[in-house]
C-alpha cells in the first residue's frame, strides 16, 4: 500500500525535488501540494489536491503524511494543523528556536511528528558513530567544525552543524551552550580545552559540506560529509514519511528512531 504524502512549499527548491521524487516512487502517492498565497500558479500540474492552506488539503487526504521544508514558523504552524486534523508530519526545516522545538515535542503527543535538521542518511549515521570516536580519542583532542553552504541559506550555523556539535559536546559531557564558539576575532588568547568551534562559510550554490576536526598531539582526524544534491535530503524525507505513516503519537521522532 502506498504512502499518501502532501508536500508543502511545492514550488521551492526542496519542495519541487520532493514532489519529483515522490511521483517517481511506486510506494508514494503524491496526493496534495501546498504553496503560499500568490505562488500557487502551476500547482495543478502535479495532479494532486492543491491549495494555499494545509488544513483543507489535509481534510481531503485524511491520514496523509505532510512533508515540510519551509520556514520555522510555517513548519510549527503545519504541525499544529496536523495535530488538530489527524495528520502526520515530517519536518526538515532548520533554524527552529528552542521554544519552537519544545512546541513540536508537545504537538508530537497528539500527532506523529518527525523533525530532523538534516534528512541525509549519511549525516545521521555520523551522529551515531562520532560520539564513540570522540570517546576513544580522549580529552587530548580538540574538537572543531567548518560548515559550508550556498549563498541563499538564511541561518548560521546550519542546523546540521549545531546537531553535530551537540553530538560532540554530549560525548564529552559538555553543555554546547557553554562551550560552543561561533566566531573568533582579535587577541583572544589560547584556546580553552572545553571549547567546540563551529565556523560558517557561505557562497555559490554549495548544497552542504560539514567537516569535523579532531586535532590531537602530532595528528588530526577529519571527517567530512558532502551533500552532492538536494535529492539526498528529499530521498531521506520520503523514506521518513513511509516510516512515519506507521507510527503513533507520543514522542518527537528523529531519523535515528527510523534507523
Amino acid at each position: 500500500m502506498s504512502t499518501s504524502v502532501i508536500v508543502m512549499g511545492a514550488k521551492g527548491r526542496m519542495g519541487n525535488t520532493i514532489c519529483t521524487l515522490a511521483k517517481a516512487d511506486p510506494d508514494i502517492s503524491l496526493d496534495g501540494v501546498v504553496e503560499r498565497e500568490g505562488c500557487e500558479d502551476g500547482l495543478d500540474a502535479w495532479g494532486a489536491v492543491c491549495g494555499t492552506d494545509l488544513a483543507p488539503v489535509l481534510e481531503q487526504n485524511p491520514g496523509a503524511v505532510v512533508v515540510n521544508f519551509t520556514a520555522p514558523e510555517a513548519s510549527v504552524a503545519a504541525a499544529r494543523i496536523c495535530a488538530a486534523k489527524g495528520g502526520k508530519i515530517v519536518i526538515g526545516t532548520t533554524g527552529l528556536s528552542a521554544e519552537q522545538q519544545a512546541e513540536l515535542a508537545e504537538l508530537a503527543k497528539l500527532a506523529p511528528v518527525l523533525w530532523a535538521p538534516n534528512m541525509s542518511v549519511g549525516v545521521n549515521v555520523l551522529l551515531k558513530v562520532l560520539p564513540e570516536l570522540v570517546r576513544l580519542l580522549g580529552p587530548a583532542y580538540d574538537l572543531e567544525m567548518v560548515e559550508l553552504h550556498h549563498n541563499k541559506k538564511k541561518d548560521a550555523p546550519s542546523g546540521t552543524a549545531l546537531k553535530l556539535a551537540e553530538c560532540l559536546a554530549s560525548a564529552r559531557d559538555w553543555d554546547l551552550k557553554q562551550v560552543g564558539k561561533y566566531c573568533r576575532e582579535g587577541i583572544i588568547g589560547a584556546r580553552p580545552k572545553e571549547e567546540i568551534g563551529v565556523q560558517t562559510i557561505r557562497g555559490g550554490d554549495v548544497v552542504g559540506v560539514h567537516t569535523v576536526f579532531m586535532l590531537g598531539p602530532g595528528e588530526r582526524i577529519e571527517v567530512t560529509h558532502q551533500a552532492h544534491s538536494r535529492e539526498t535530503f528529499a530521498q531521506g524525507a520520503l523514506r521518513a514519511a513511509k516510516w512515519l505513516a506507521g507510527q503513533k503519537p507520543g514522542k518527537l521522532y528523529a531519523m535515528n528512531d527510523m534507523f
